[in-house]
């Protein structure tokens, strides 16, 4: 859910209408903008329960009243609040693996004290476990969004109000090929994803029961749609393919200054351009279009890895930036990791992720999966060698080897560990009406 406040970034310069040839420049010189890989960021989302009994619900009163206390302290990372109430520290981009860890570990000490001050606190988990999706900001986008993605179900208003996640963000990487050649990392996410999606997933639990997924976030995000939460089709140059997803991808709202926004049904943004109805789109519409886009990799001058779940502890979250960083941003660790997933491309089929076997997989079984995990194995092994030569501290050292003790070589996630504590670890068939395996 990040931009969820966002005005359009770059794209939101003119109010000049725009052709389809415009769009096209727009895009592939906005969200490709290559380089050597110098900067990492983070995007860490949380659910916040009551901190003594996190399975009571809590009051919107209570949640204000504790946000406009963290409104008034000093943070480094913008704080943002989602549409469940979840809370949302996005870092700076940081010169260093370890200055970002930094900036939010400090970041977050602070948004804990102010929380807890209200009895609350910060939950890391990929999907509430007991409670059912409750709106808590209303506002126009809101109202649009829950309009539009409740013509799909109900997966939308679990996306908006009842999920967090772990979002990395890379650099898109050097213009020329090789292991940080933006080709090239553009593929590996979508390969290397999966294998995220399984090693880090954690939200077995919806409404007080397992669901039969390891990841019911991620299977929210299936359900969606491809047009608004999937990848392009694999296979093309990326600033092609991208282009042409965003011009395809259908229209989630017309903003108006006063009164309810034009919720759209069928209409691309190329259907808007060639139609001019119910007005003209401007540059400033494209950036909000590419805002309610929500691919696995979304593509904003920089890549961001939106599929890994909330991680549980404090510092829990450290664990799959580092692996993340490393896979991508060493290039031995880089080249392992090609290496690593190049065998699981062909249970993609040549479909887009999320919506292909392999991504479903990883979803549904983790790392119970026998290729996810000798690929999970693999990459923690590359990543831990790559770690010391992108300045990791012993303590983040040590936490990816504990994590791939625990759970990879095990074939285990974090989830597995929620089950455990579940009566019944494998979901009874009543609880899987609305999650169909």
């Amino acid at each position: 859910m990040s931009d969820s406040h966002s005005d359009g970034g770059d794209c939101a310069e003119h109010r000049t209408a725009v052709t389809e040839a415009e769009v096209e420049a727009l895009v592939r010189g906005i969200c490709f903008k290559t380089g050597p890989p110098r900067t990492v960021g983070v995007e860490v989302e949380w659910l916040v329960h009551e901190l003594r009994r996190p399975q009571l619900p809590v009051t919107p009163e209570r949640l204000e009243a504790a946000y406009a206390a963290l409104r008034t302290v000093p943070l480094r990372s913008p704080l943002t609040t989602e549409p469940g109430g979840q809370l949302e520290l996005s870092s700076p981009p940081a010169a260093s693996l370890m200055e970002c860890v930094g900036i939010v570990s400090a970041d977050l000490d602070t948004v804990r004290t102010v929380l807890a001050g209200h009895g609350l606190e910060l939950s890391g988990v990929g999907h509430d476990p007991w409670r059912a999706p409750r709106r808590f900001l209303r506002e126009p986008r809101y109202d649009a969004m829950e309009a539009c993605l409740d013509r799909t179900g109900t997966a939308g208003r679990h996306m908006m109000c009842a999920s967090a996640s772990v979002q990395v963000c890379l650099d898109a990487g050097h213009e020329e090929p090789g292991p940080l050649g933006y080709e090239r990392r553009w593929w590996l996410a979508h390969h290397l994803g999966a294998v995220l999606v399984a090693a880090f997933a954690n939200s077995p639990l919806v409404n007080g029961r397992p669901s039969g997924w390891k990841s019911a976030r991620q299977l929210m995000w299936t359900r969606i749609g491809a047009g608004r939460a999937g990848a392009p089709p694999p296979g093309g140059e990326p600033r092609a393919a991208w282009a042409r997803h965003v011009l395809e991808a259908p229209v989630m709202c017309v903003r108006a200054d006063g009164g309810p926004w034009h919720v759209p049904e069928g209409l691309t943004f190329r259907d808007w351009i060639r139609s001019r109805t119910p007005r003209p789109p401007t540059r400033e519409d494209l950036g909000y279009h590419l805002t309610t886009l929500f691919p696995p990799v979304r593509p904003r001058g920089h890549l961001e890895l939106r599929m890994i779940d909330a991680q549980p502890g404090e510092d829990g979250w450290i664990v799959p930036l580092a692996v993340t960083a490393a896979l991508f941003d060493d290039p031995e660790a880089a080249e392992s990791a090609h290496r690593a997933v190049k065998p699981l491309a062909e249970r993609a089929l040549k479909l887009p992720a999320p919506h292909n076997p392999l991504w479903i997989d990883a979803a549904r079984r983790g790392l119970a999966d026998p290729e996810l995990r000798d690929a999970a194995v693999a990459c923690f092994a590359a990543a831990l060698e790559a770690l010391p030569r992108l300045g990791a501290t012993r303590a983040v050292l040590d936490a990816v080897a504990e994590y791939a003790d625990r759970h990879v070589v095990r074939g285990r996630c974090p989830a597995d560990d929620l089950l455990d504590r579940v009566d019944g670890t494998r979901a009874p068939a009543h609880a899987r009406k609305d999650f169909p395996t």
